[in-house]
């Protein structure tokens, strides 16, 4: 456990050296670059703006006052960087870790959610799309589509985005359609695991004032992974790809100060899922899994935006209107070992048939969604800006769950129909089946101002209100007995409700010592809603009754995090060496995270009551020349949960049921001395390490371009260092502890002079490192724990041709 001295010299440190990059400066000798979008050396080896849009306004990049970080389209392609989850080690921070089927589990400083595969909650790091808050987590593994720029800030953004950004904001931003000129772009690339590649994007200018742009991508190989043992199938393929993606953008602007514009992204994939190897199986390669059941993933997502903007001489005035559908179906081997090998990894001495199982033929998902915000951002001189707004936000979520766990021969059972009969046979086949739907609906009103003091200090102080509502209808099944007595085998009904009110703002101190450094300082608050749990145990009474009042609550708390942040960024020697620091403090409140109940079937969600995060992160660019370039960033973090809790591990509480006597579904042959049994399984977390928070994480990248032969010769390389850490707040052992890799990726492009063509051939995992990207904890069904790999190493050759 790290001692209060350890946090004061580790905070002192950074403070130290946030000082030190601002005292140790240079004379300005010019205003900073006017921004521009652009991630190359500017000539003569100068760096050039990054222009993102953290405060709801355009601003550059170094003049920000909080941490955030930008990676262009170019550097996305340059480490095919093609959804959330390749920028795992590219970023200070970030940590986005596979989950169950389609899940990403995206954090940013330990700060994301601990709540997999539940549609009730919220995420910890928001998403956006051009601005549209993304619902549902499964809907961010989409592909980046004809992509400006990823920008990730980090840390609470409690003002201007809301209560989904306790940890941070991911905004991805499309290009936009223009009436400059025609042009355009095509793809096309091969590689190794019969790797497909293909995109495009064109620009027509249909007038002055009208342009419109589409975009495809297409992307397909096989798996880079395969089961062995499914039945007539001797490897099935799993973590292949096989996604198709397109956008159709639109924009009018009948005048300088008003444009509209309009836009639609659709995403399809189809594959067999990923692949989730059991820690437990006896086959050594990371890449063959000894599992018997035939997964499948499918998710098709679609976003509709429309954007209004209309400049006028007091405020920019801009609505954000969006409109998003998704839907999803997860199977997965949930055991990850075939019949044999589970049998003889469970206790279950009822069986004789020497097999046993644990599959999900269905995980459904669908969520349909709409928002509207509505924002003005001053646009007057003078000492004063501001920006203000409200937003409102309506989704319905609905999930369909089919489990079946058993010891006969059946293991490829299909998934039953939502209106099968209450007194089907195939009904009692099922181990867990559930049927939810959860309603929410938000609103939220904003304000922040930035005044400048003097010529070089401003002060920043923003408020937000937020208002959150959800209600839930909700039926499960256990054991293979339904409720019902007719009709169909679930049928929904209300689960309650609950609303949250809180209050969330920001306060920040800049000072710009010259044009080129700038020290901030800043309090922000986030928040996270609390809700239902719609499956809380129906023997919880029982326990309440008893005087127990450990089992899973009806309702769980909102979270809250204080950050204290402080934070540097400079530029060196006539703009050719860019170093960002930050150094922060949380107070975490209240963690909202998956815990087993004493009941059988009976997870849900808890709060871990107190819990401290601290770090440093740097970020740097060095251009010495104009042919030359380095990348580099790192974070050290560090934290722990301060306060008492005794928490339920899934594979704890099974364990002990297990010796006791009654393992699977015996629990209920004696239901309380089994329940007794799980719940002397609590252990205390104080101490744990806060879960998904690599103690060391970054990447350095060297970058050169330069005349060879008749055309231009791009060449990089990259090293991305992602550290350990834990998954769960449980902190069990080798079950949780999630091991670092290192990656090490390589680029050539060269361009023709006078073509308007290049030939790429990028490398990734240059030494095919099995690194694993997460250790997943199944919280449901049989608790087993899965490795998932980051893609083992990528040869790709690919021709473009851009007008």
């Amino acid at each position: 456990m790290r001692t209060k001295s350890t946090f004061a010299y580790a905070l002192a440190s950074g403070i130290s050296l946030l000082a030190f990059t601002s005292a140790n400066v240079q004379a300005a000798e010019a205003d900073v670059a006017p921004a521009a979008v652009a991630d190359a050396a500017a000539a003569e080896g100068g760096i050039t703006d990054i222009v993102v849009t953290a405060e709801r306004r355009d601003v550059s990049l170094q003049q920000a006052p909080l941490s955030v970080s930008a990676v262009t389209a170019d550097m996305l392609r340059a480490a095919n960087i093609n959804d959330v989850t390749g920028l795992n080690g590219t970023v200070p921070g970030l940590v986005v870790a596979k989950s169950g089927g389609g899940e990403r589990i995206i954090t940013i400083r330990g700060i994301g959610s601990e709540t997999p595969e539940n549609t009730n909650t919220q995420p910890g790091v928001s998403y956006h799309i051009d601005g549209v808050y993304i619902f549902n987590s499964i809907a961010a593994s989409a592909a980046f589509i004809d992509v400006a720029q990823v920008e990730v800030l980090r840390g609470p953004q409690g003002t201007l985005f809301g209560q989904g950004s306790t940890g941070g904001t991911i905004n991805v931003v499309s290009i936009e359609p223009t009436t400059d000129r025609t042009t355009g772009n095509v793809n096309a690339g091969f590689g190794n695991y019969n790797y497909m590649e293909g995109s495009g994007a064109l620009n027509v200018p249909i007038s002055d004032i009208f342009a419109i742009r589409g975009a495809f991508q297409y992307t397909k190989h096989d798996g880079y992974a395969h089961a062995t043992q499914v039945p007539g199938i001797s490897n099935y393929d799993l973590d292949d790809q096989d996604e198709t993606g397109w956008r159709l953008a639109a924009k009018w602007q009948p005048a300088s100060n008003f444009s509209i514009v309009l836009n639609t992204i659709q995403f399809t994939s189809n594959t067999n899922g990923p692949a989730q190897k059991n820690i437990l199986d006896p086959n050594p390669d990371p890449r063959e899994l000894t599992q018997d059941y035939p997964g499948r993933s499918k998710v098709k997502t679609q976003l509709y935006t429309g954007v209004v903007k209309w400049e006028t001489p007091f405020a920019t005035i801009k609505s954000i209107t969006g409109y998003q559908k998704l839907h999803s179906e997860q199977a997965w081997d949930a055991d990850g070992l075939d019949t044999a090998l589970f049998y003889q990894n469970s206790y279950n001495p009822i069986s004789f048939t020497g097999v046993s199982y644990d599959h999900v033929p269905l995980w459904a998902s669908d969520t349909t969604s709409w928002s509207q915000e509505l924002n003005l951002t001053s646009t007057a001189e003078g000492p004063f800006q501001w920006v203000l707004g409200g937003v409102y936000l309506h989704s319905k979520n609905s999930q369909y769950i089919n489990e079946y766990r058993s010891d006969d021969n059946n293991f490829l059972q299909a998934a039953l129909p939502q209106d099968t009969a209450w007194n089907d046979p195939l009904v009692a086949n099922l181990t867990y089946a559930e049927l939810s739907q959860i309603k929410r609906e938000l609103y939220a009103f904003f304000a922040q101002g930035t005044y400048n003091l003097t010529n070089q200090l401003k002060l920043t102080a923003g408020l937000r209100y937020n208002h959150d509502k959800a209600t839930g209808m909700y039926d499960s099944m256990s054991g293979g007995t339904s409720n019902q007595t007719s009709g169909a085998y679930l049928q929904t009904s209300p689960s309650g409700s609950r609303r949250a009110d809180a209050w969330t703002g920001k306060v920040a101190l800049d000072y710009q010592f010259t044009p080129q450094n700038m020290l901030y300082a800043s309090w922000t608050r986030g928040f996270k809603p609390g809700g239902i749990n719609s499956g809380a145990s129906s023997g919880s009474s029982a326990y309440y009754a008893l005087g127990w009042t450990d089992a899973i609550q009806p309702t769980y708390k909102q979270e809250t995090v204080d950050s204290f942040e402080i934070g540097s960024k400079n530029r060196f020697l006539g703009d050719t060496l860019q170093l960002n620091a930050s150094a922060f403090l949380y107070n975490y409140k209240n963690m909202q995270f998956l815990e087993e109940d004493p009941i059988l079937y009976g997870e849900g969600i808890s709060n871990a009551p107190k819990a401290r995060v601290y770090g440093l992160e740097l970020e740097g660019i060095y251009a010495p020349t104009e042919h030359l370039r380095f990348d580099a960033s790192m974070s050290w973090l560090e934290g722990e949960f301060t306060s008492h809790y005794a928490a339920l591990d899934p594979s704890a509480a099974a364990a002990a049921q297990n010796a006791a006597g009654f393992p699977d579904w015996l629990f209920w042959t004696n239901y309380y001395d089994a329940a007794v049994a799980r719940d002397g399984a609590r252990a205390d977390i104080k101490g744990n390490r806060i879960p998904k928070l690599p103690r060391w994480q970054g990447n350095i990248a060297a970058t050169w371009n330069g005349k060879v032969g008749p055309g231009t010769l791009t060449a990089r390389a990259q090293l991305i260092y992602r550290g350990e850490y834990q998954y769960r707040l449980f902190n069990n052992g080798d079950v949780d502890l999630t091991p670092s890799y290192t990656q090490v990726n390589a680029m050539l492009k060269y361009e023709p002079e006078g073509t308007n063509t290049n030939v790429t051939l990028r490398v990734i995992n240059l030494f095919d490192e099995d690194g694993i990207n997460s250790r997943f904890s199944d919280p449901y069904g049989s608790a087993q724990v899965m490795d998932t790999y980051i893609p083992p190493r990528q040869v790709i050759l690919s021709v473009g041709y851009k007008f």
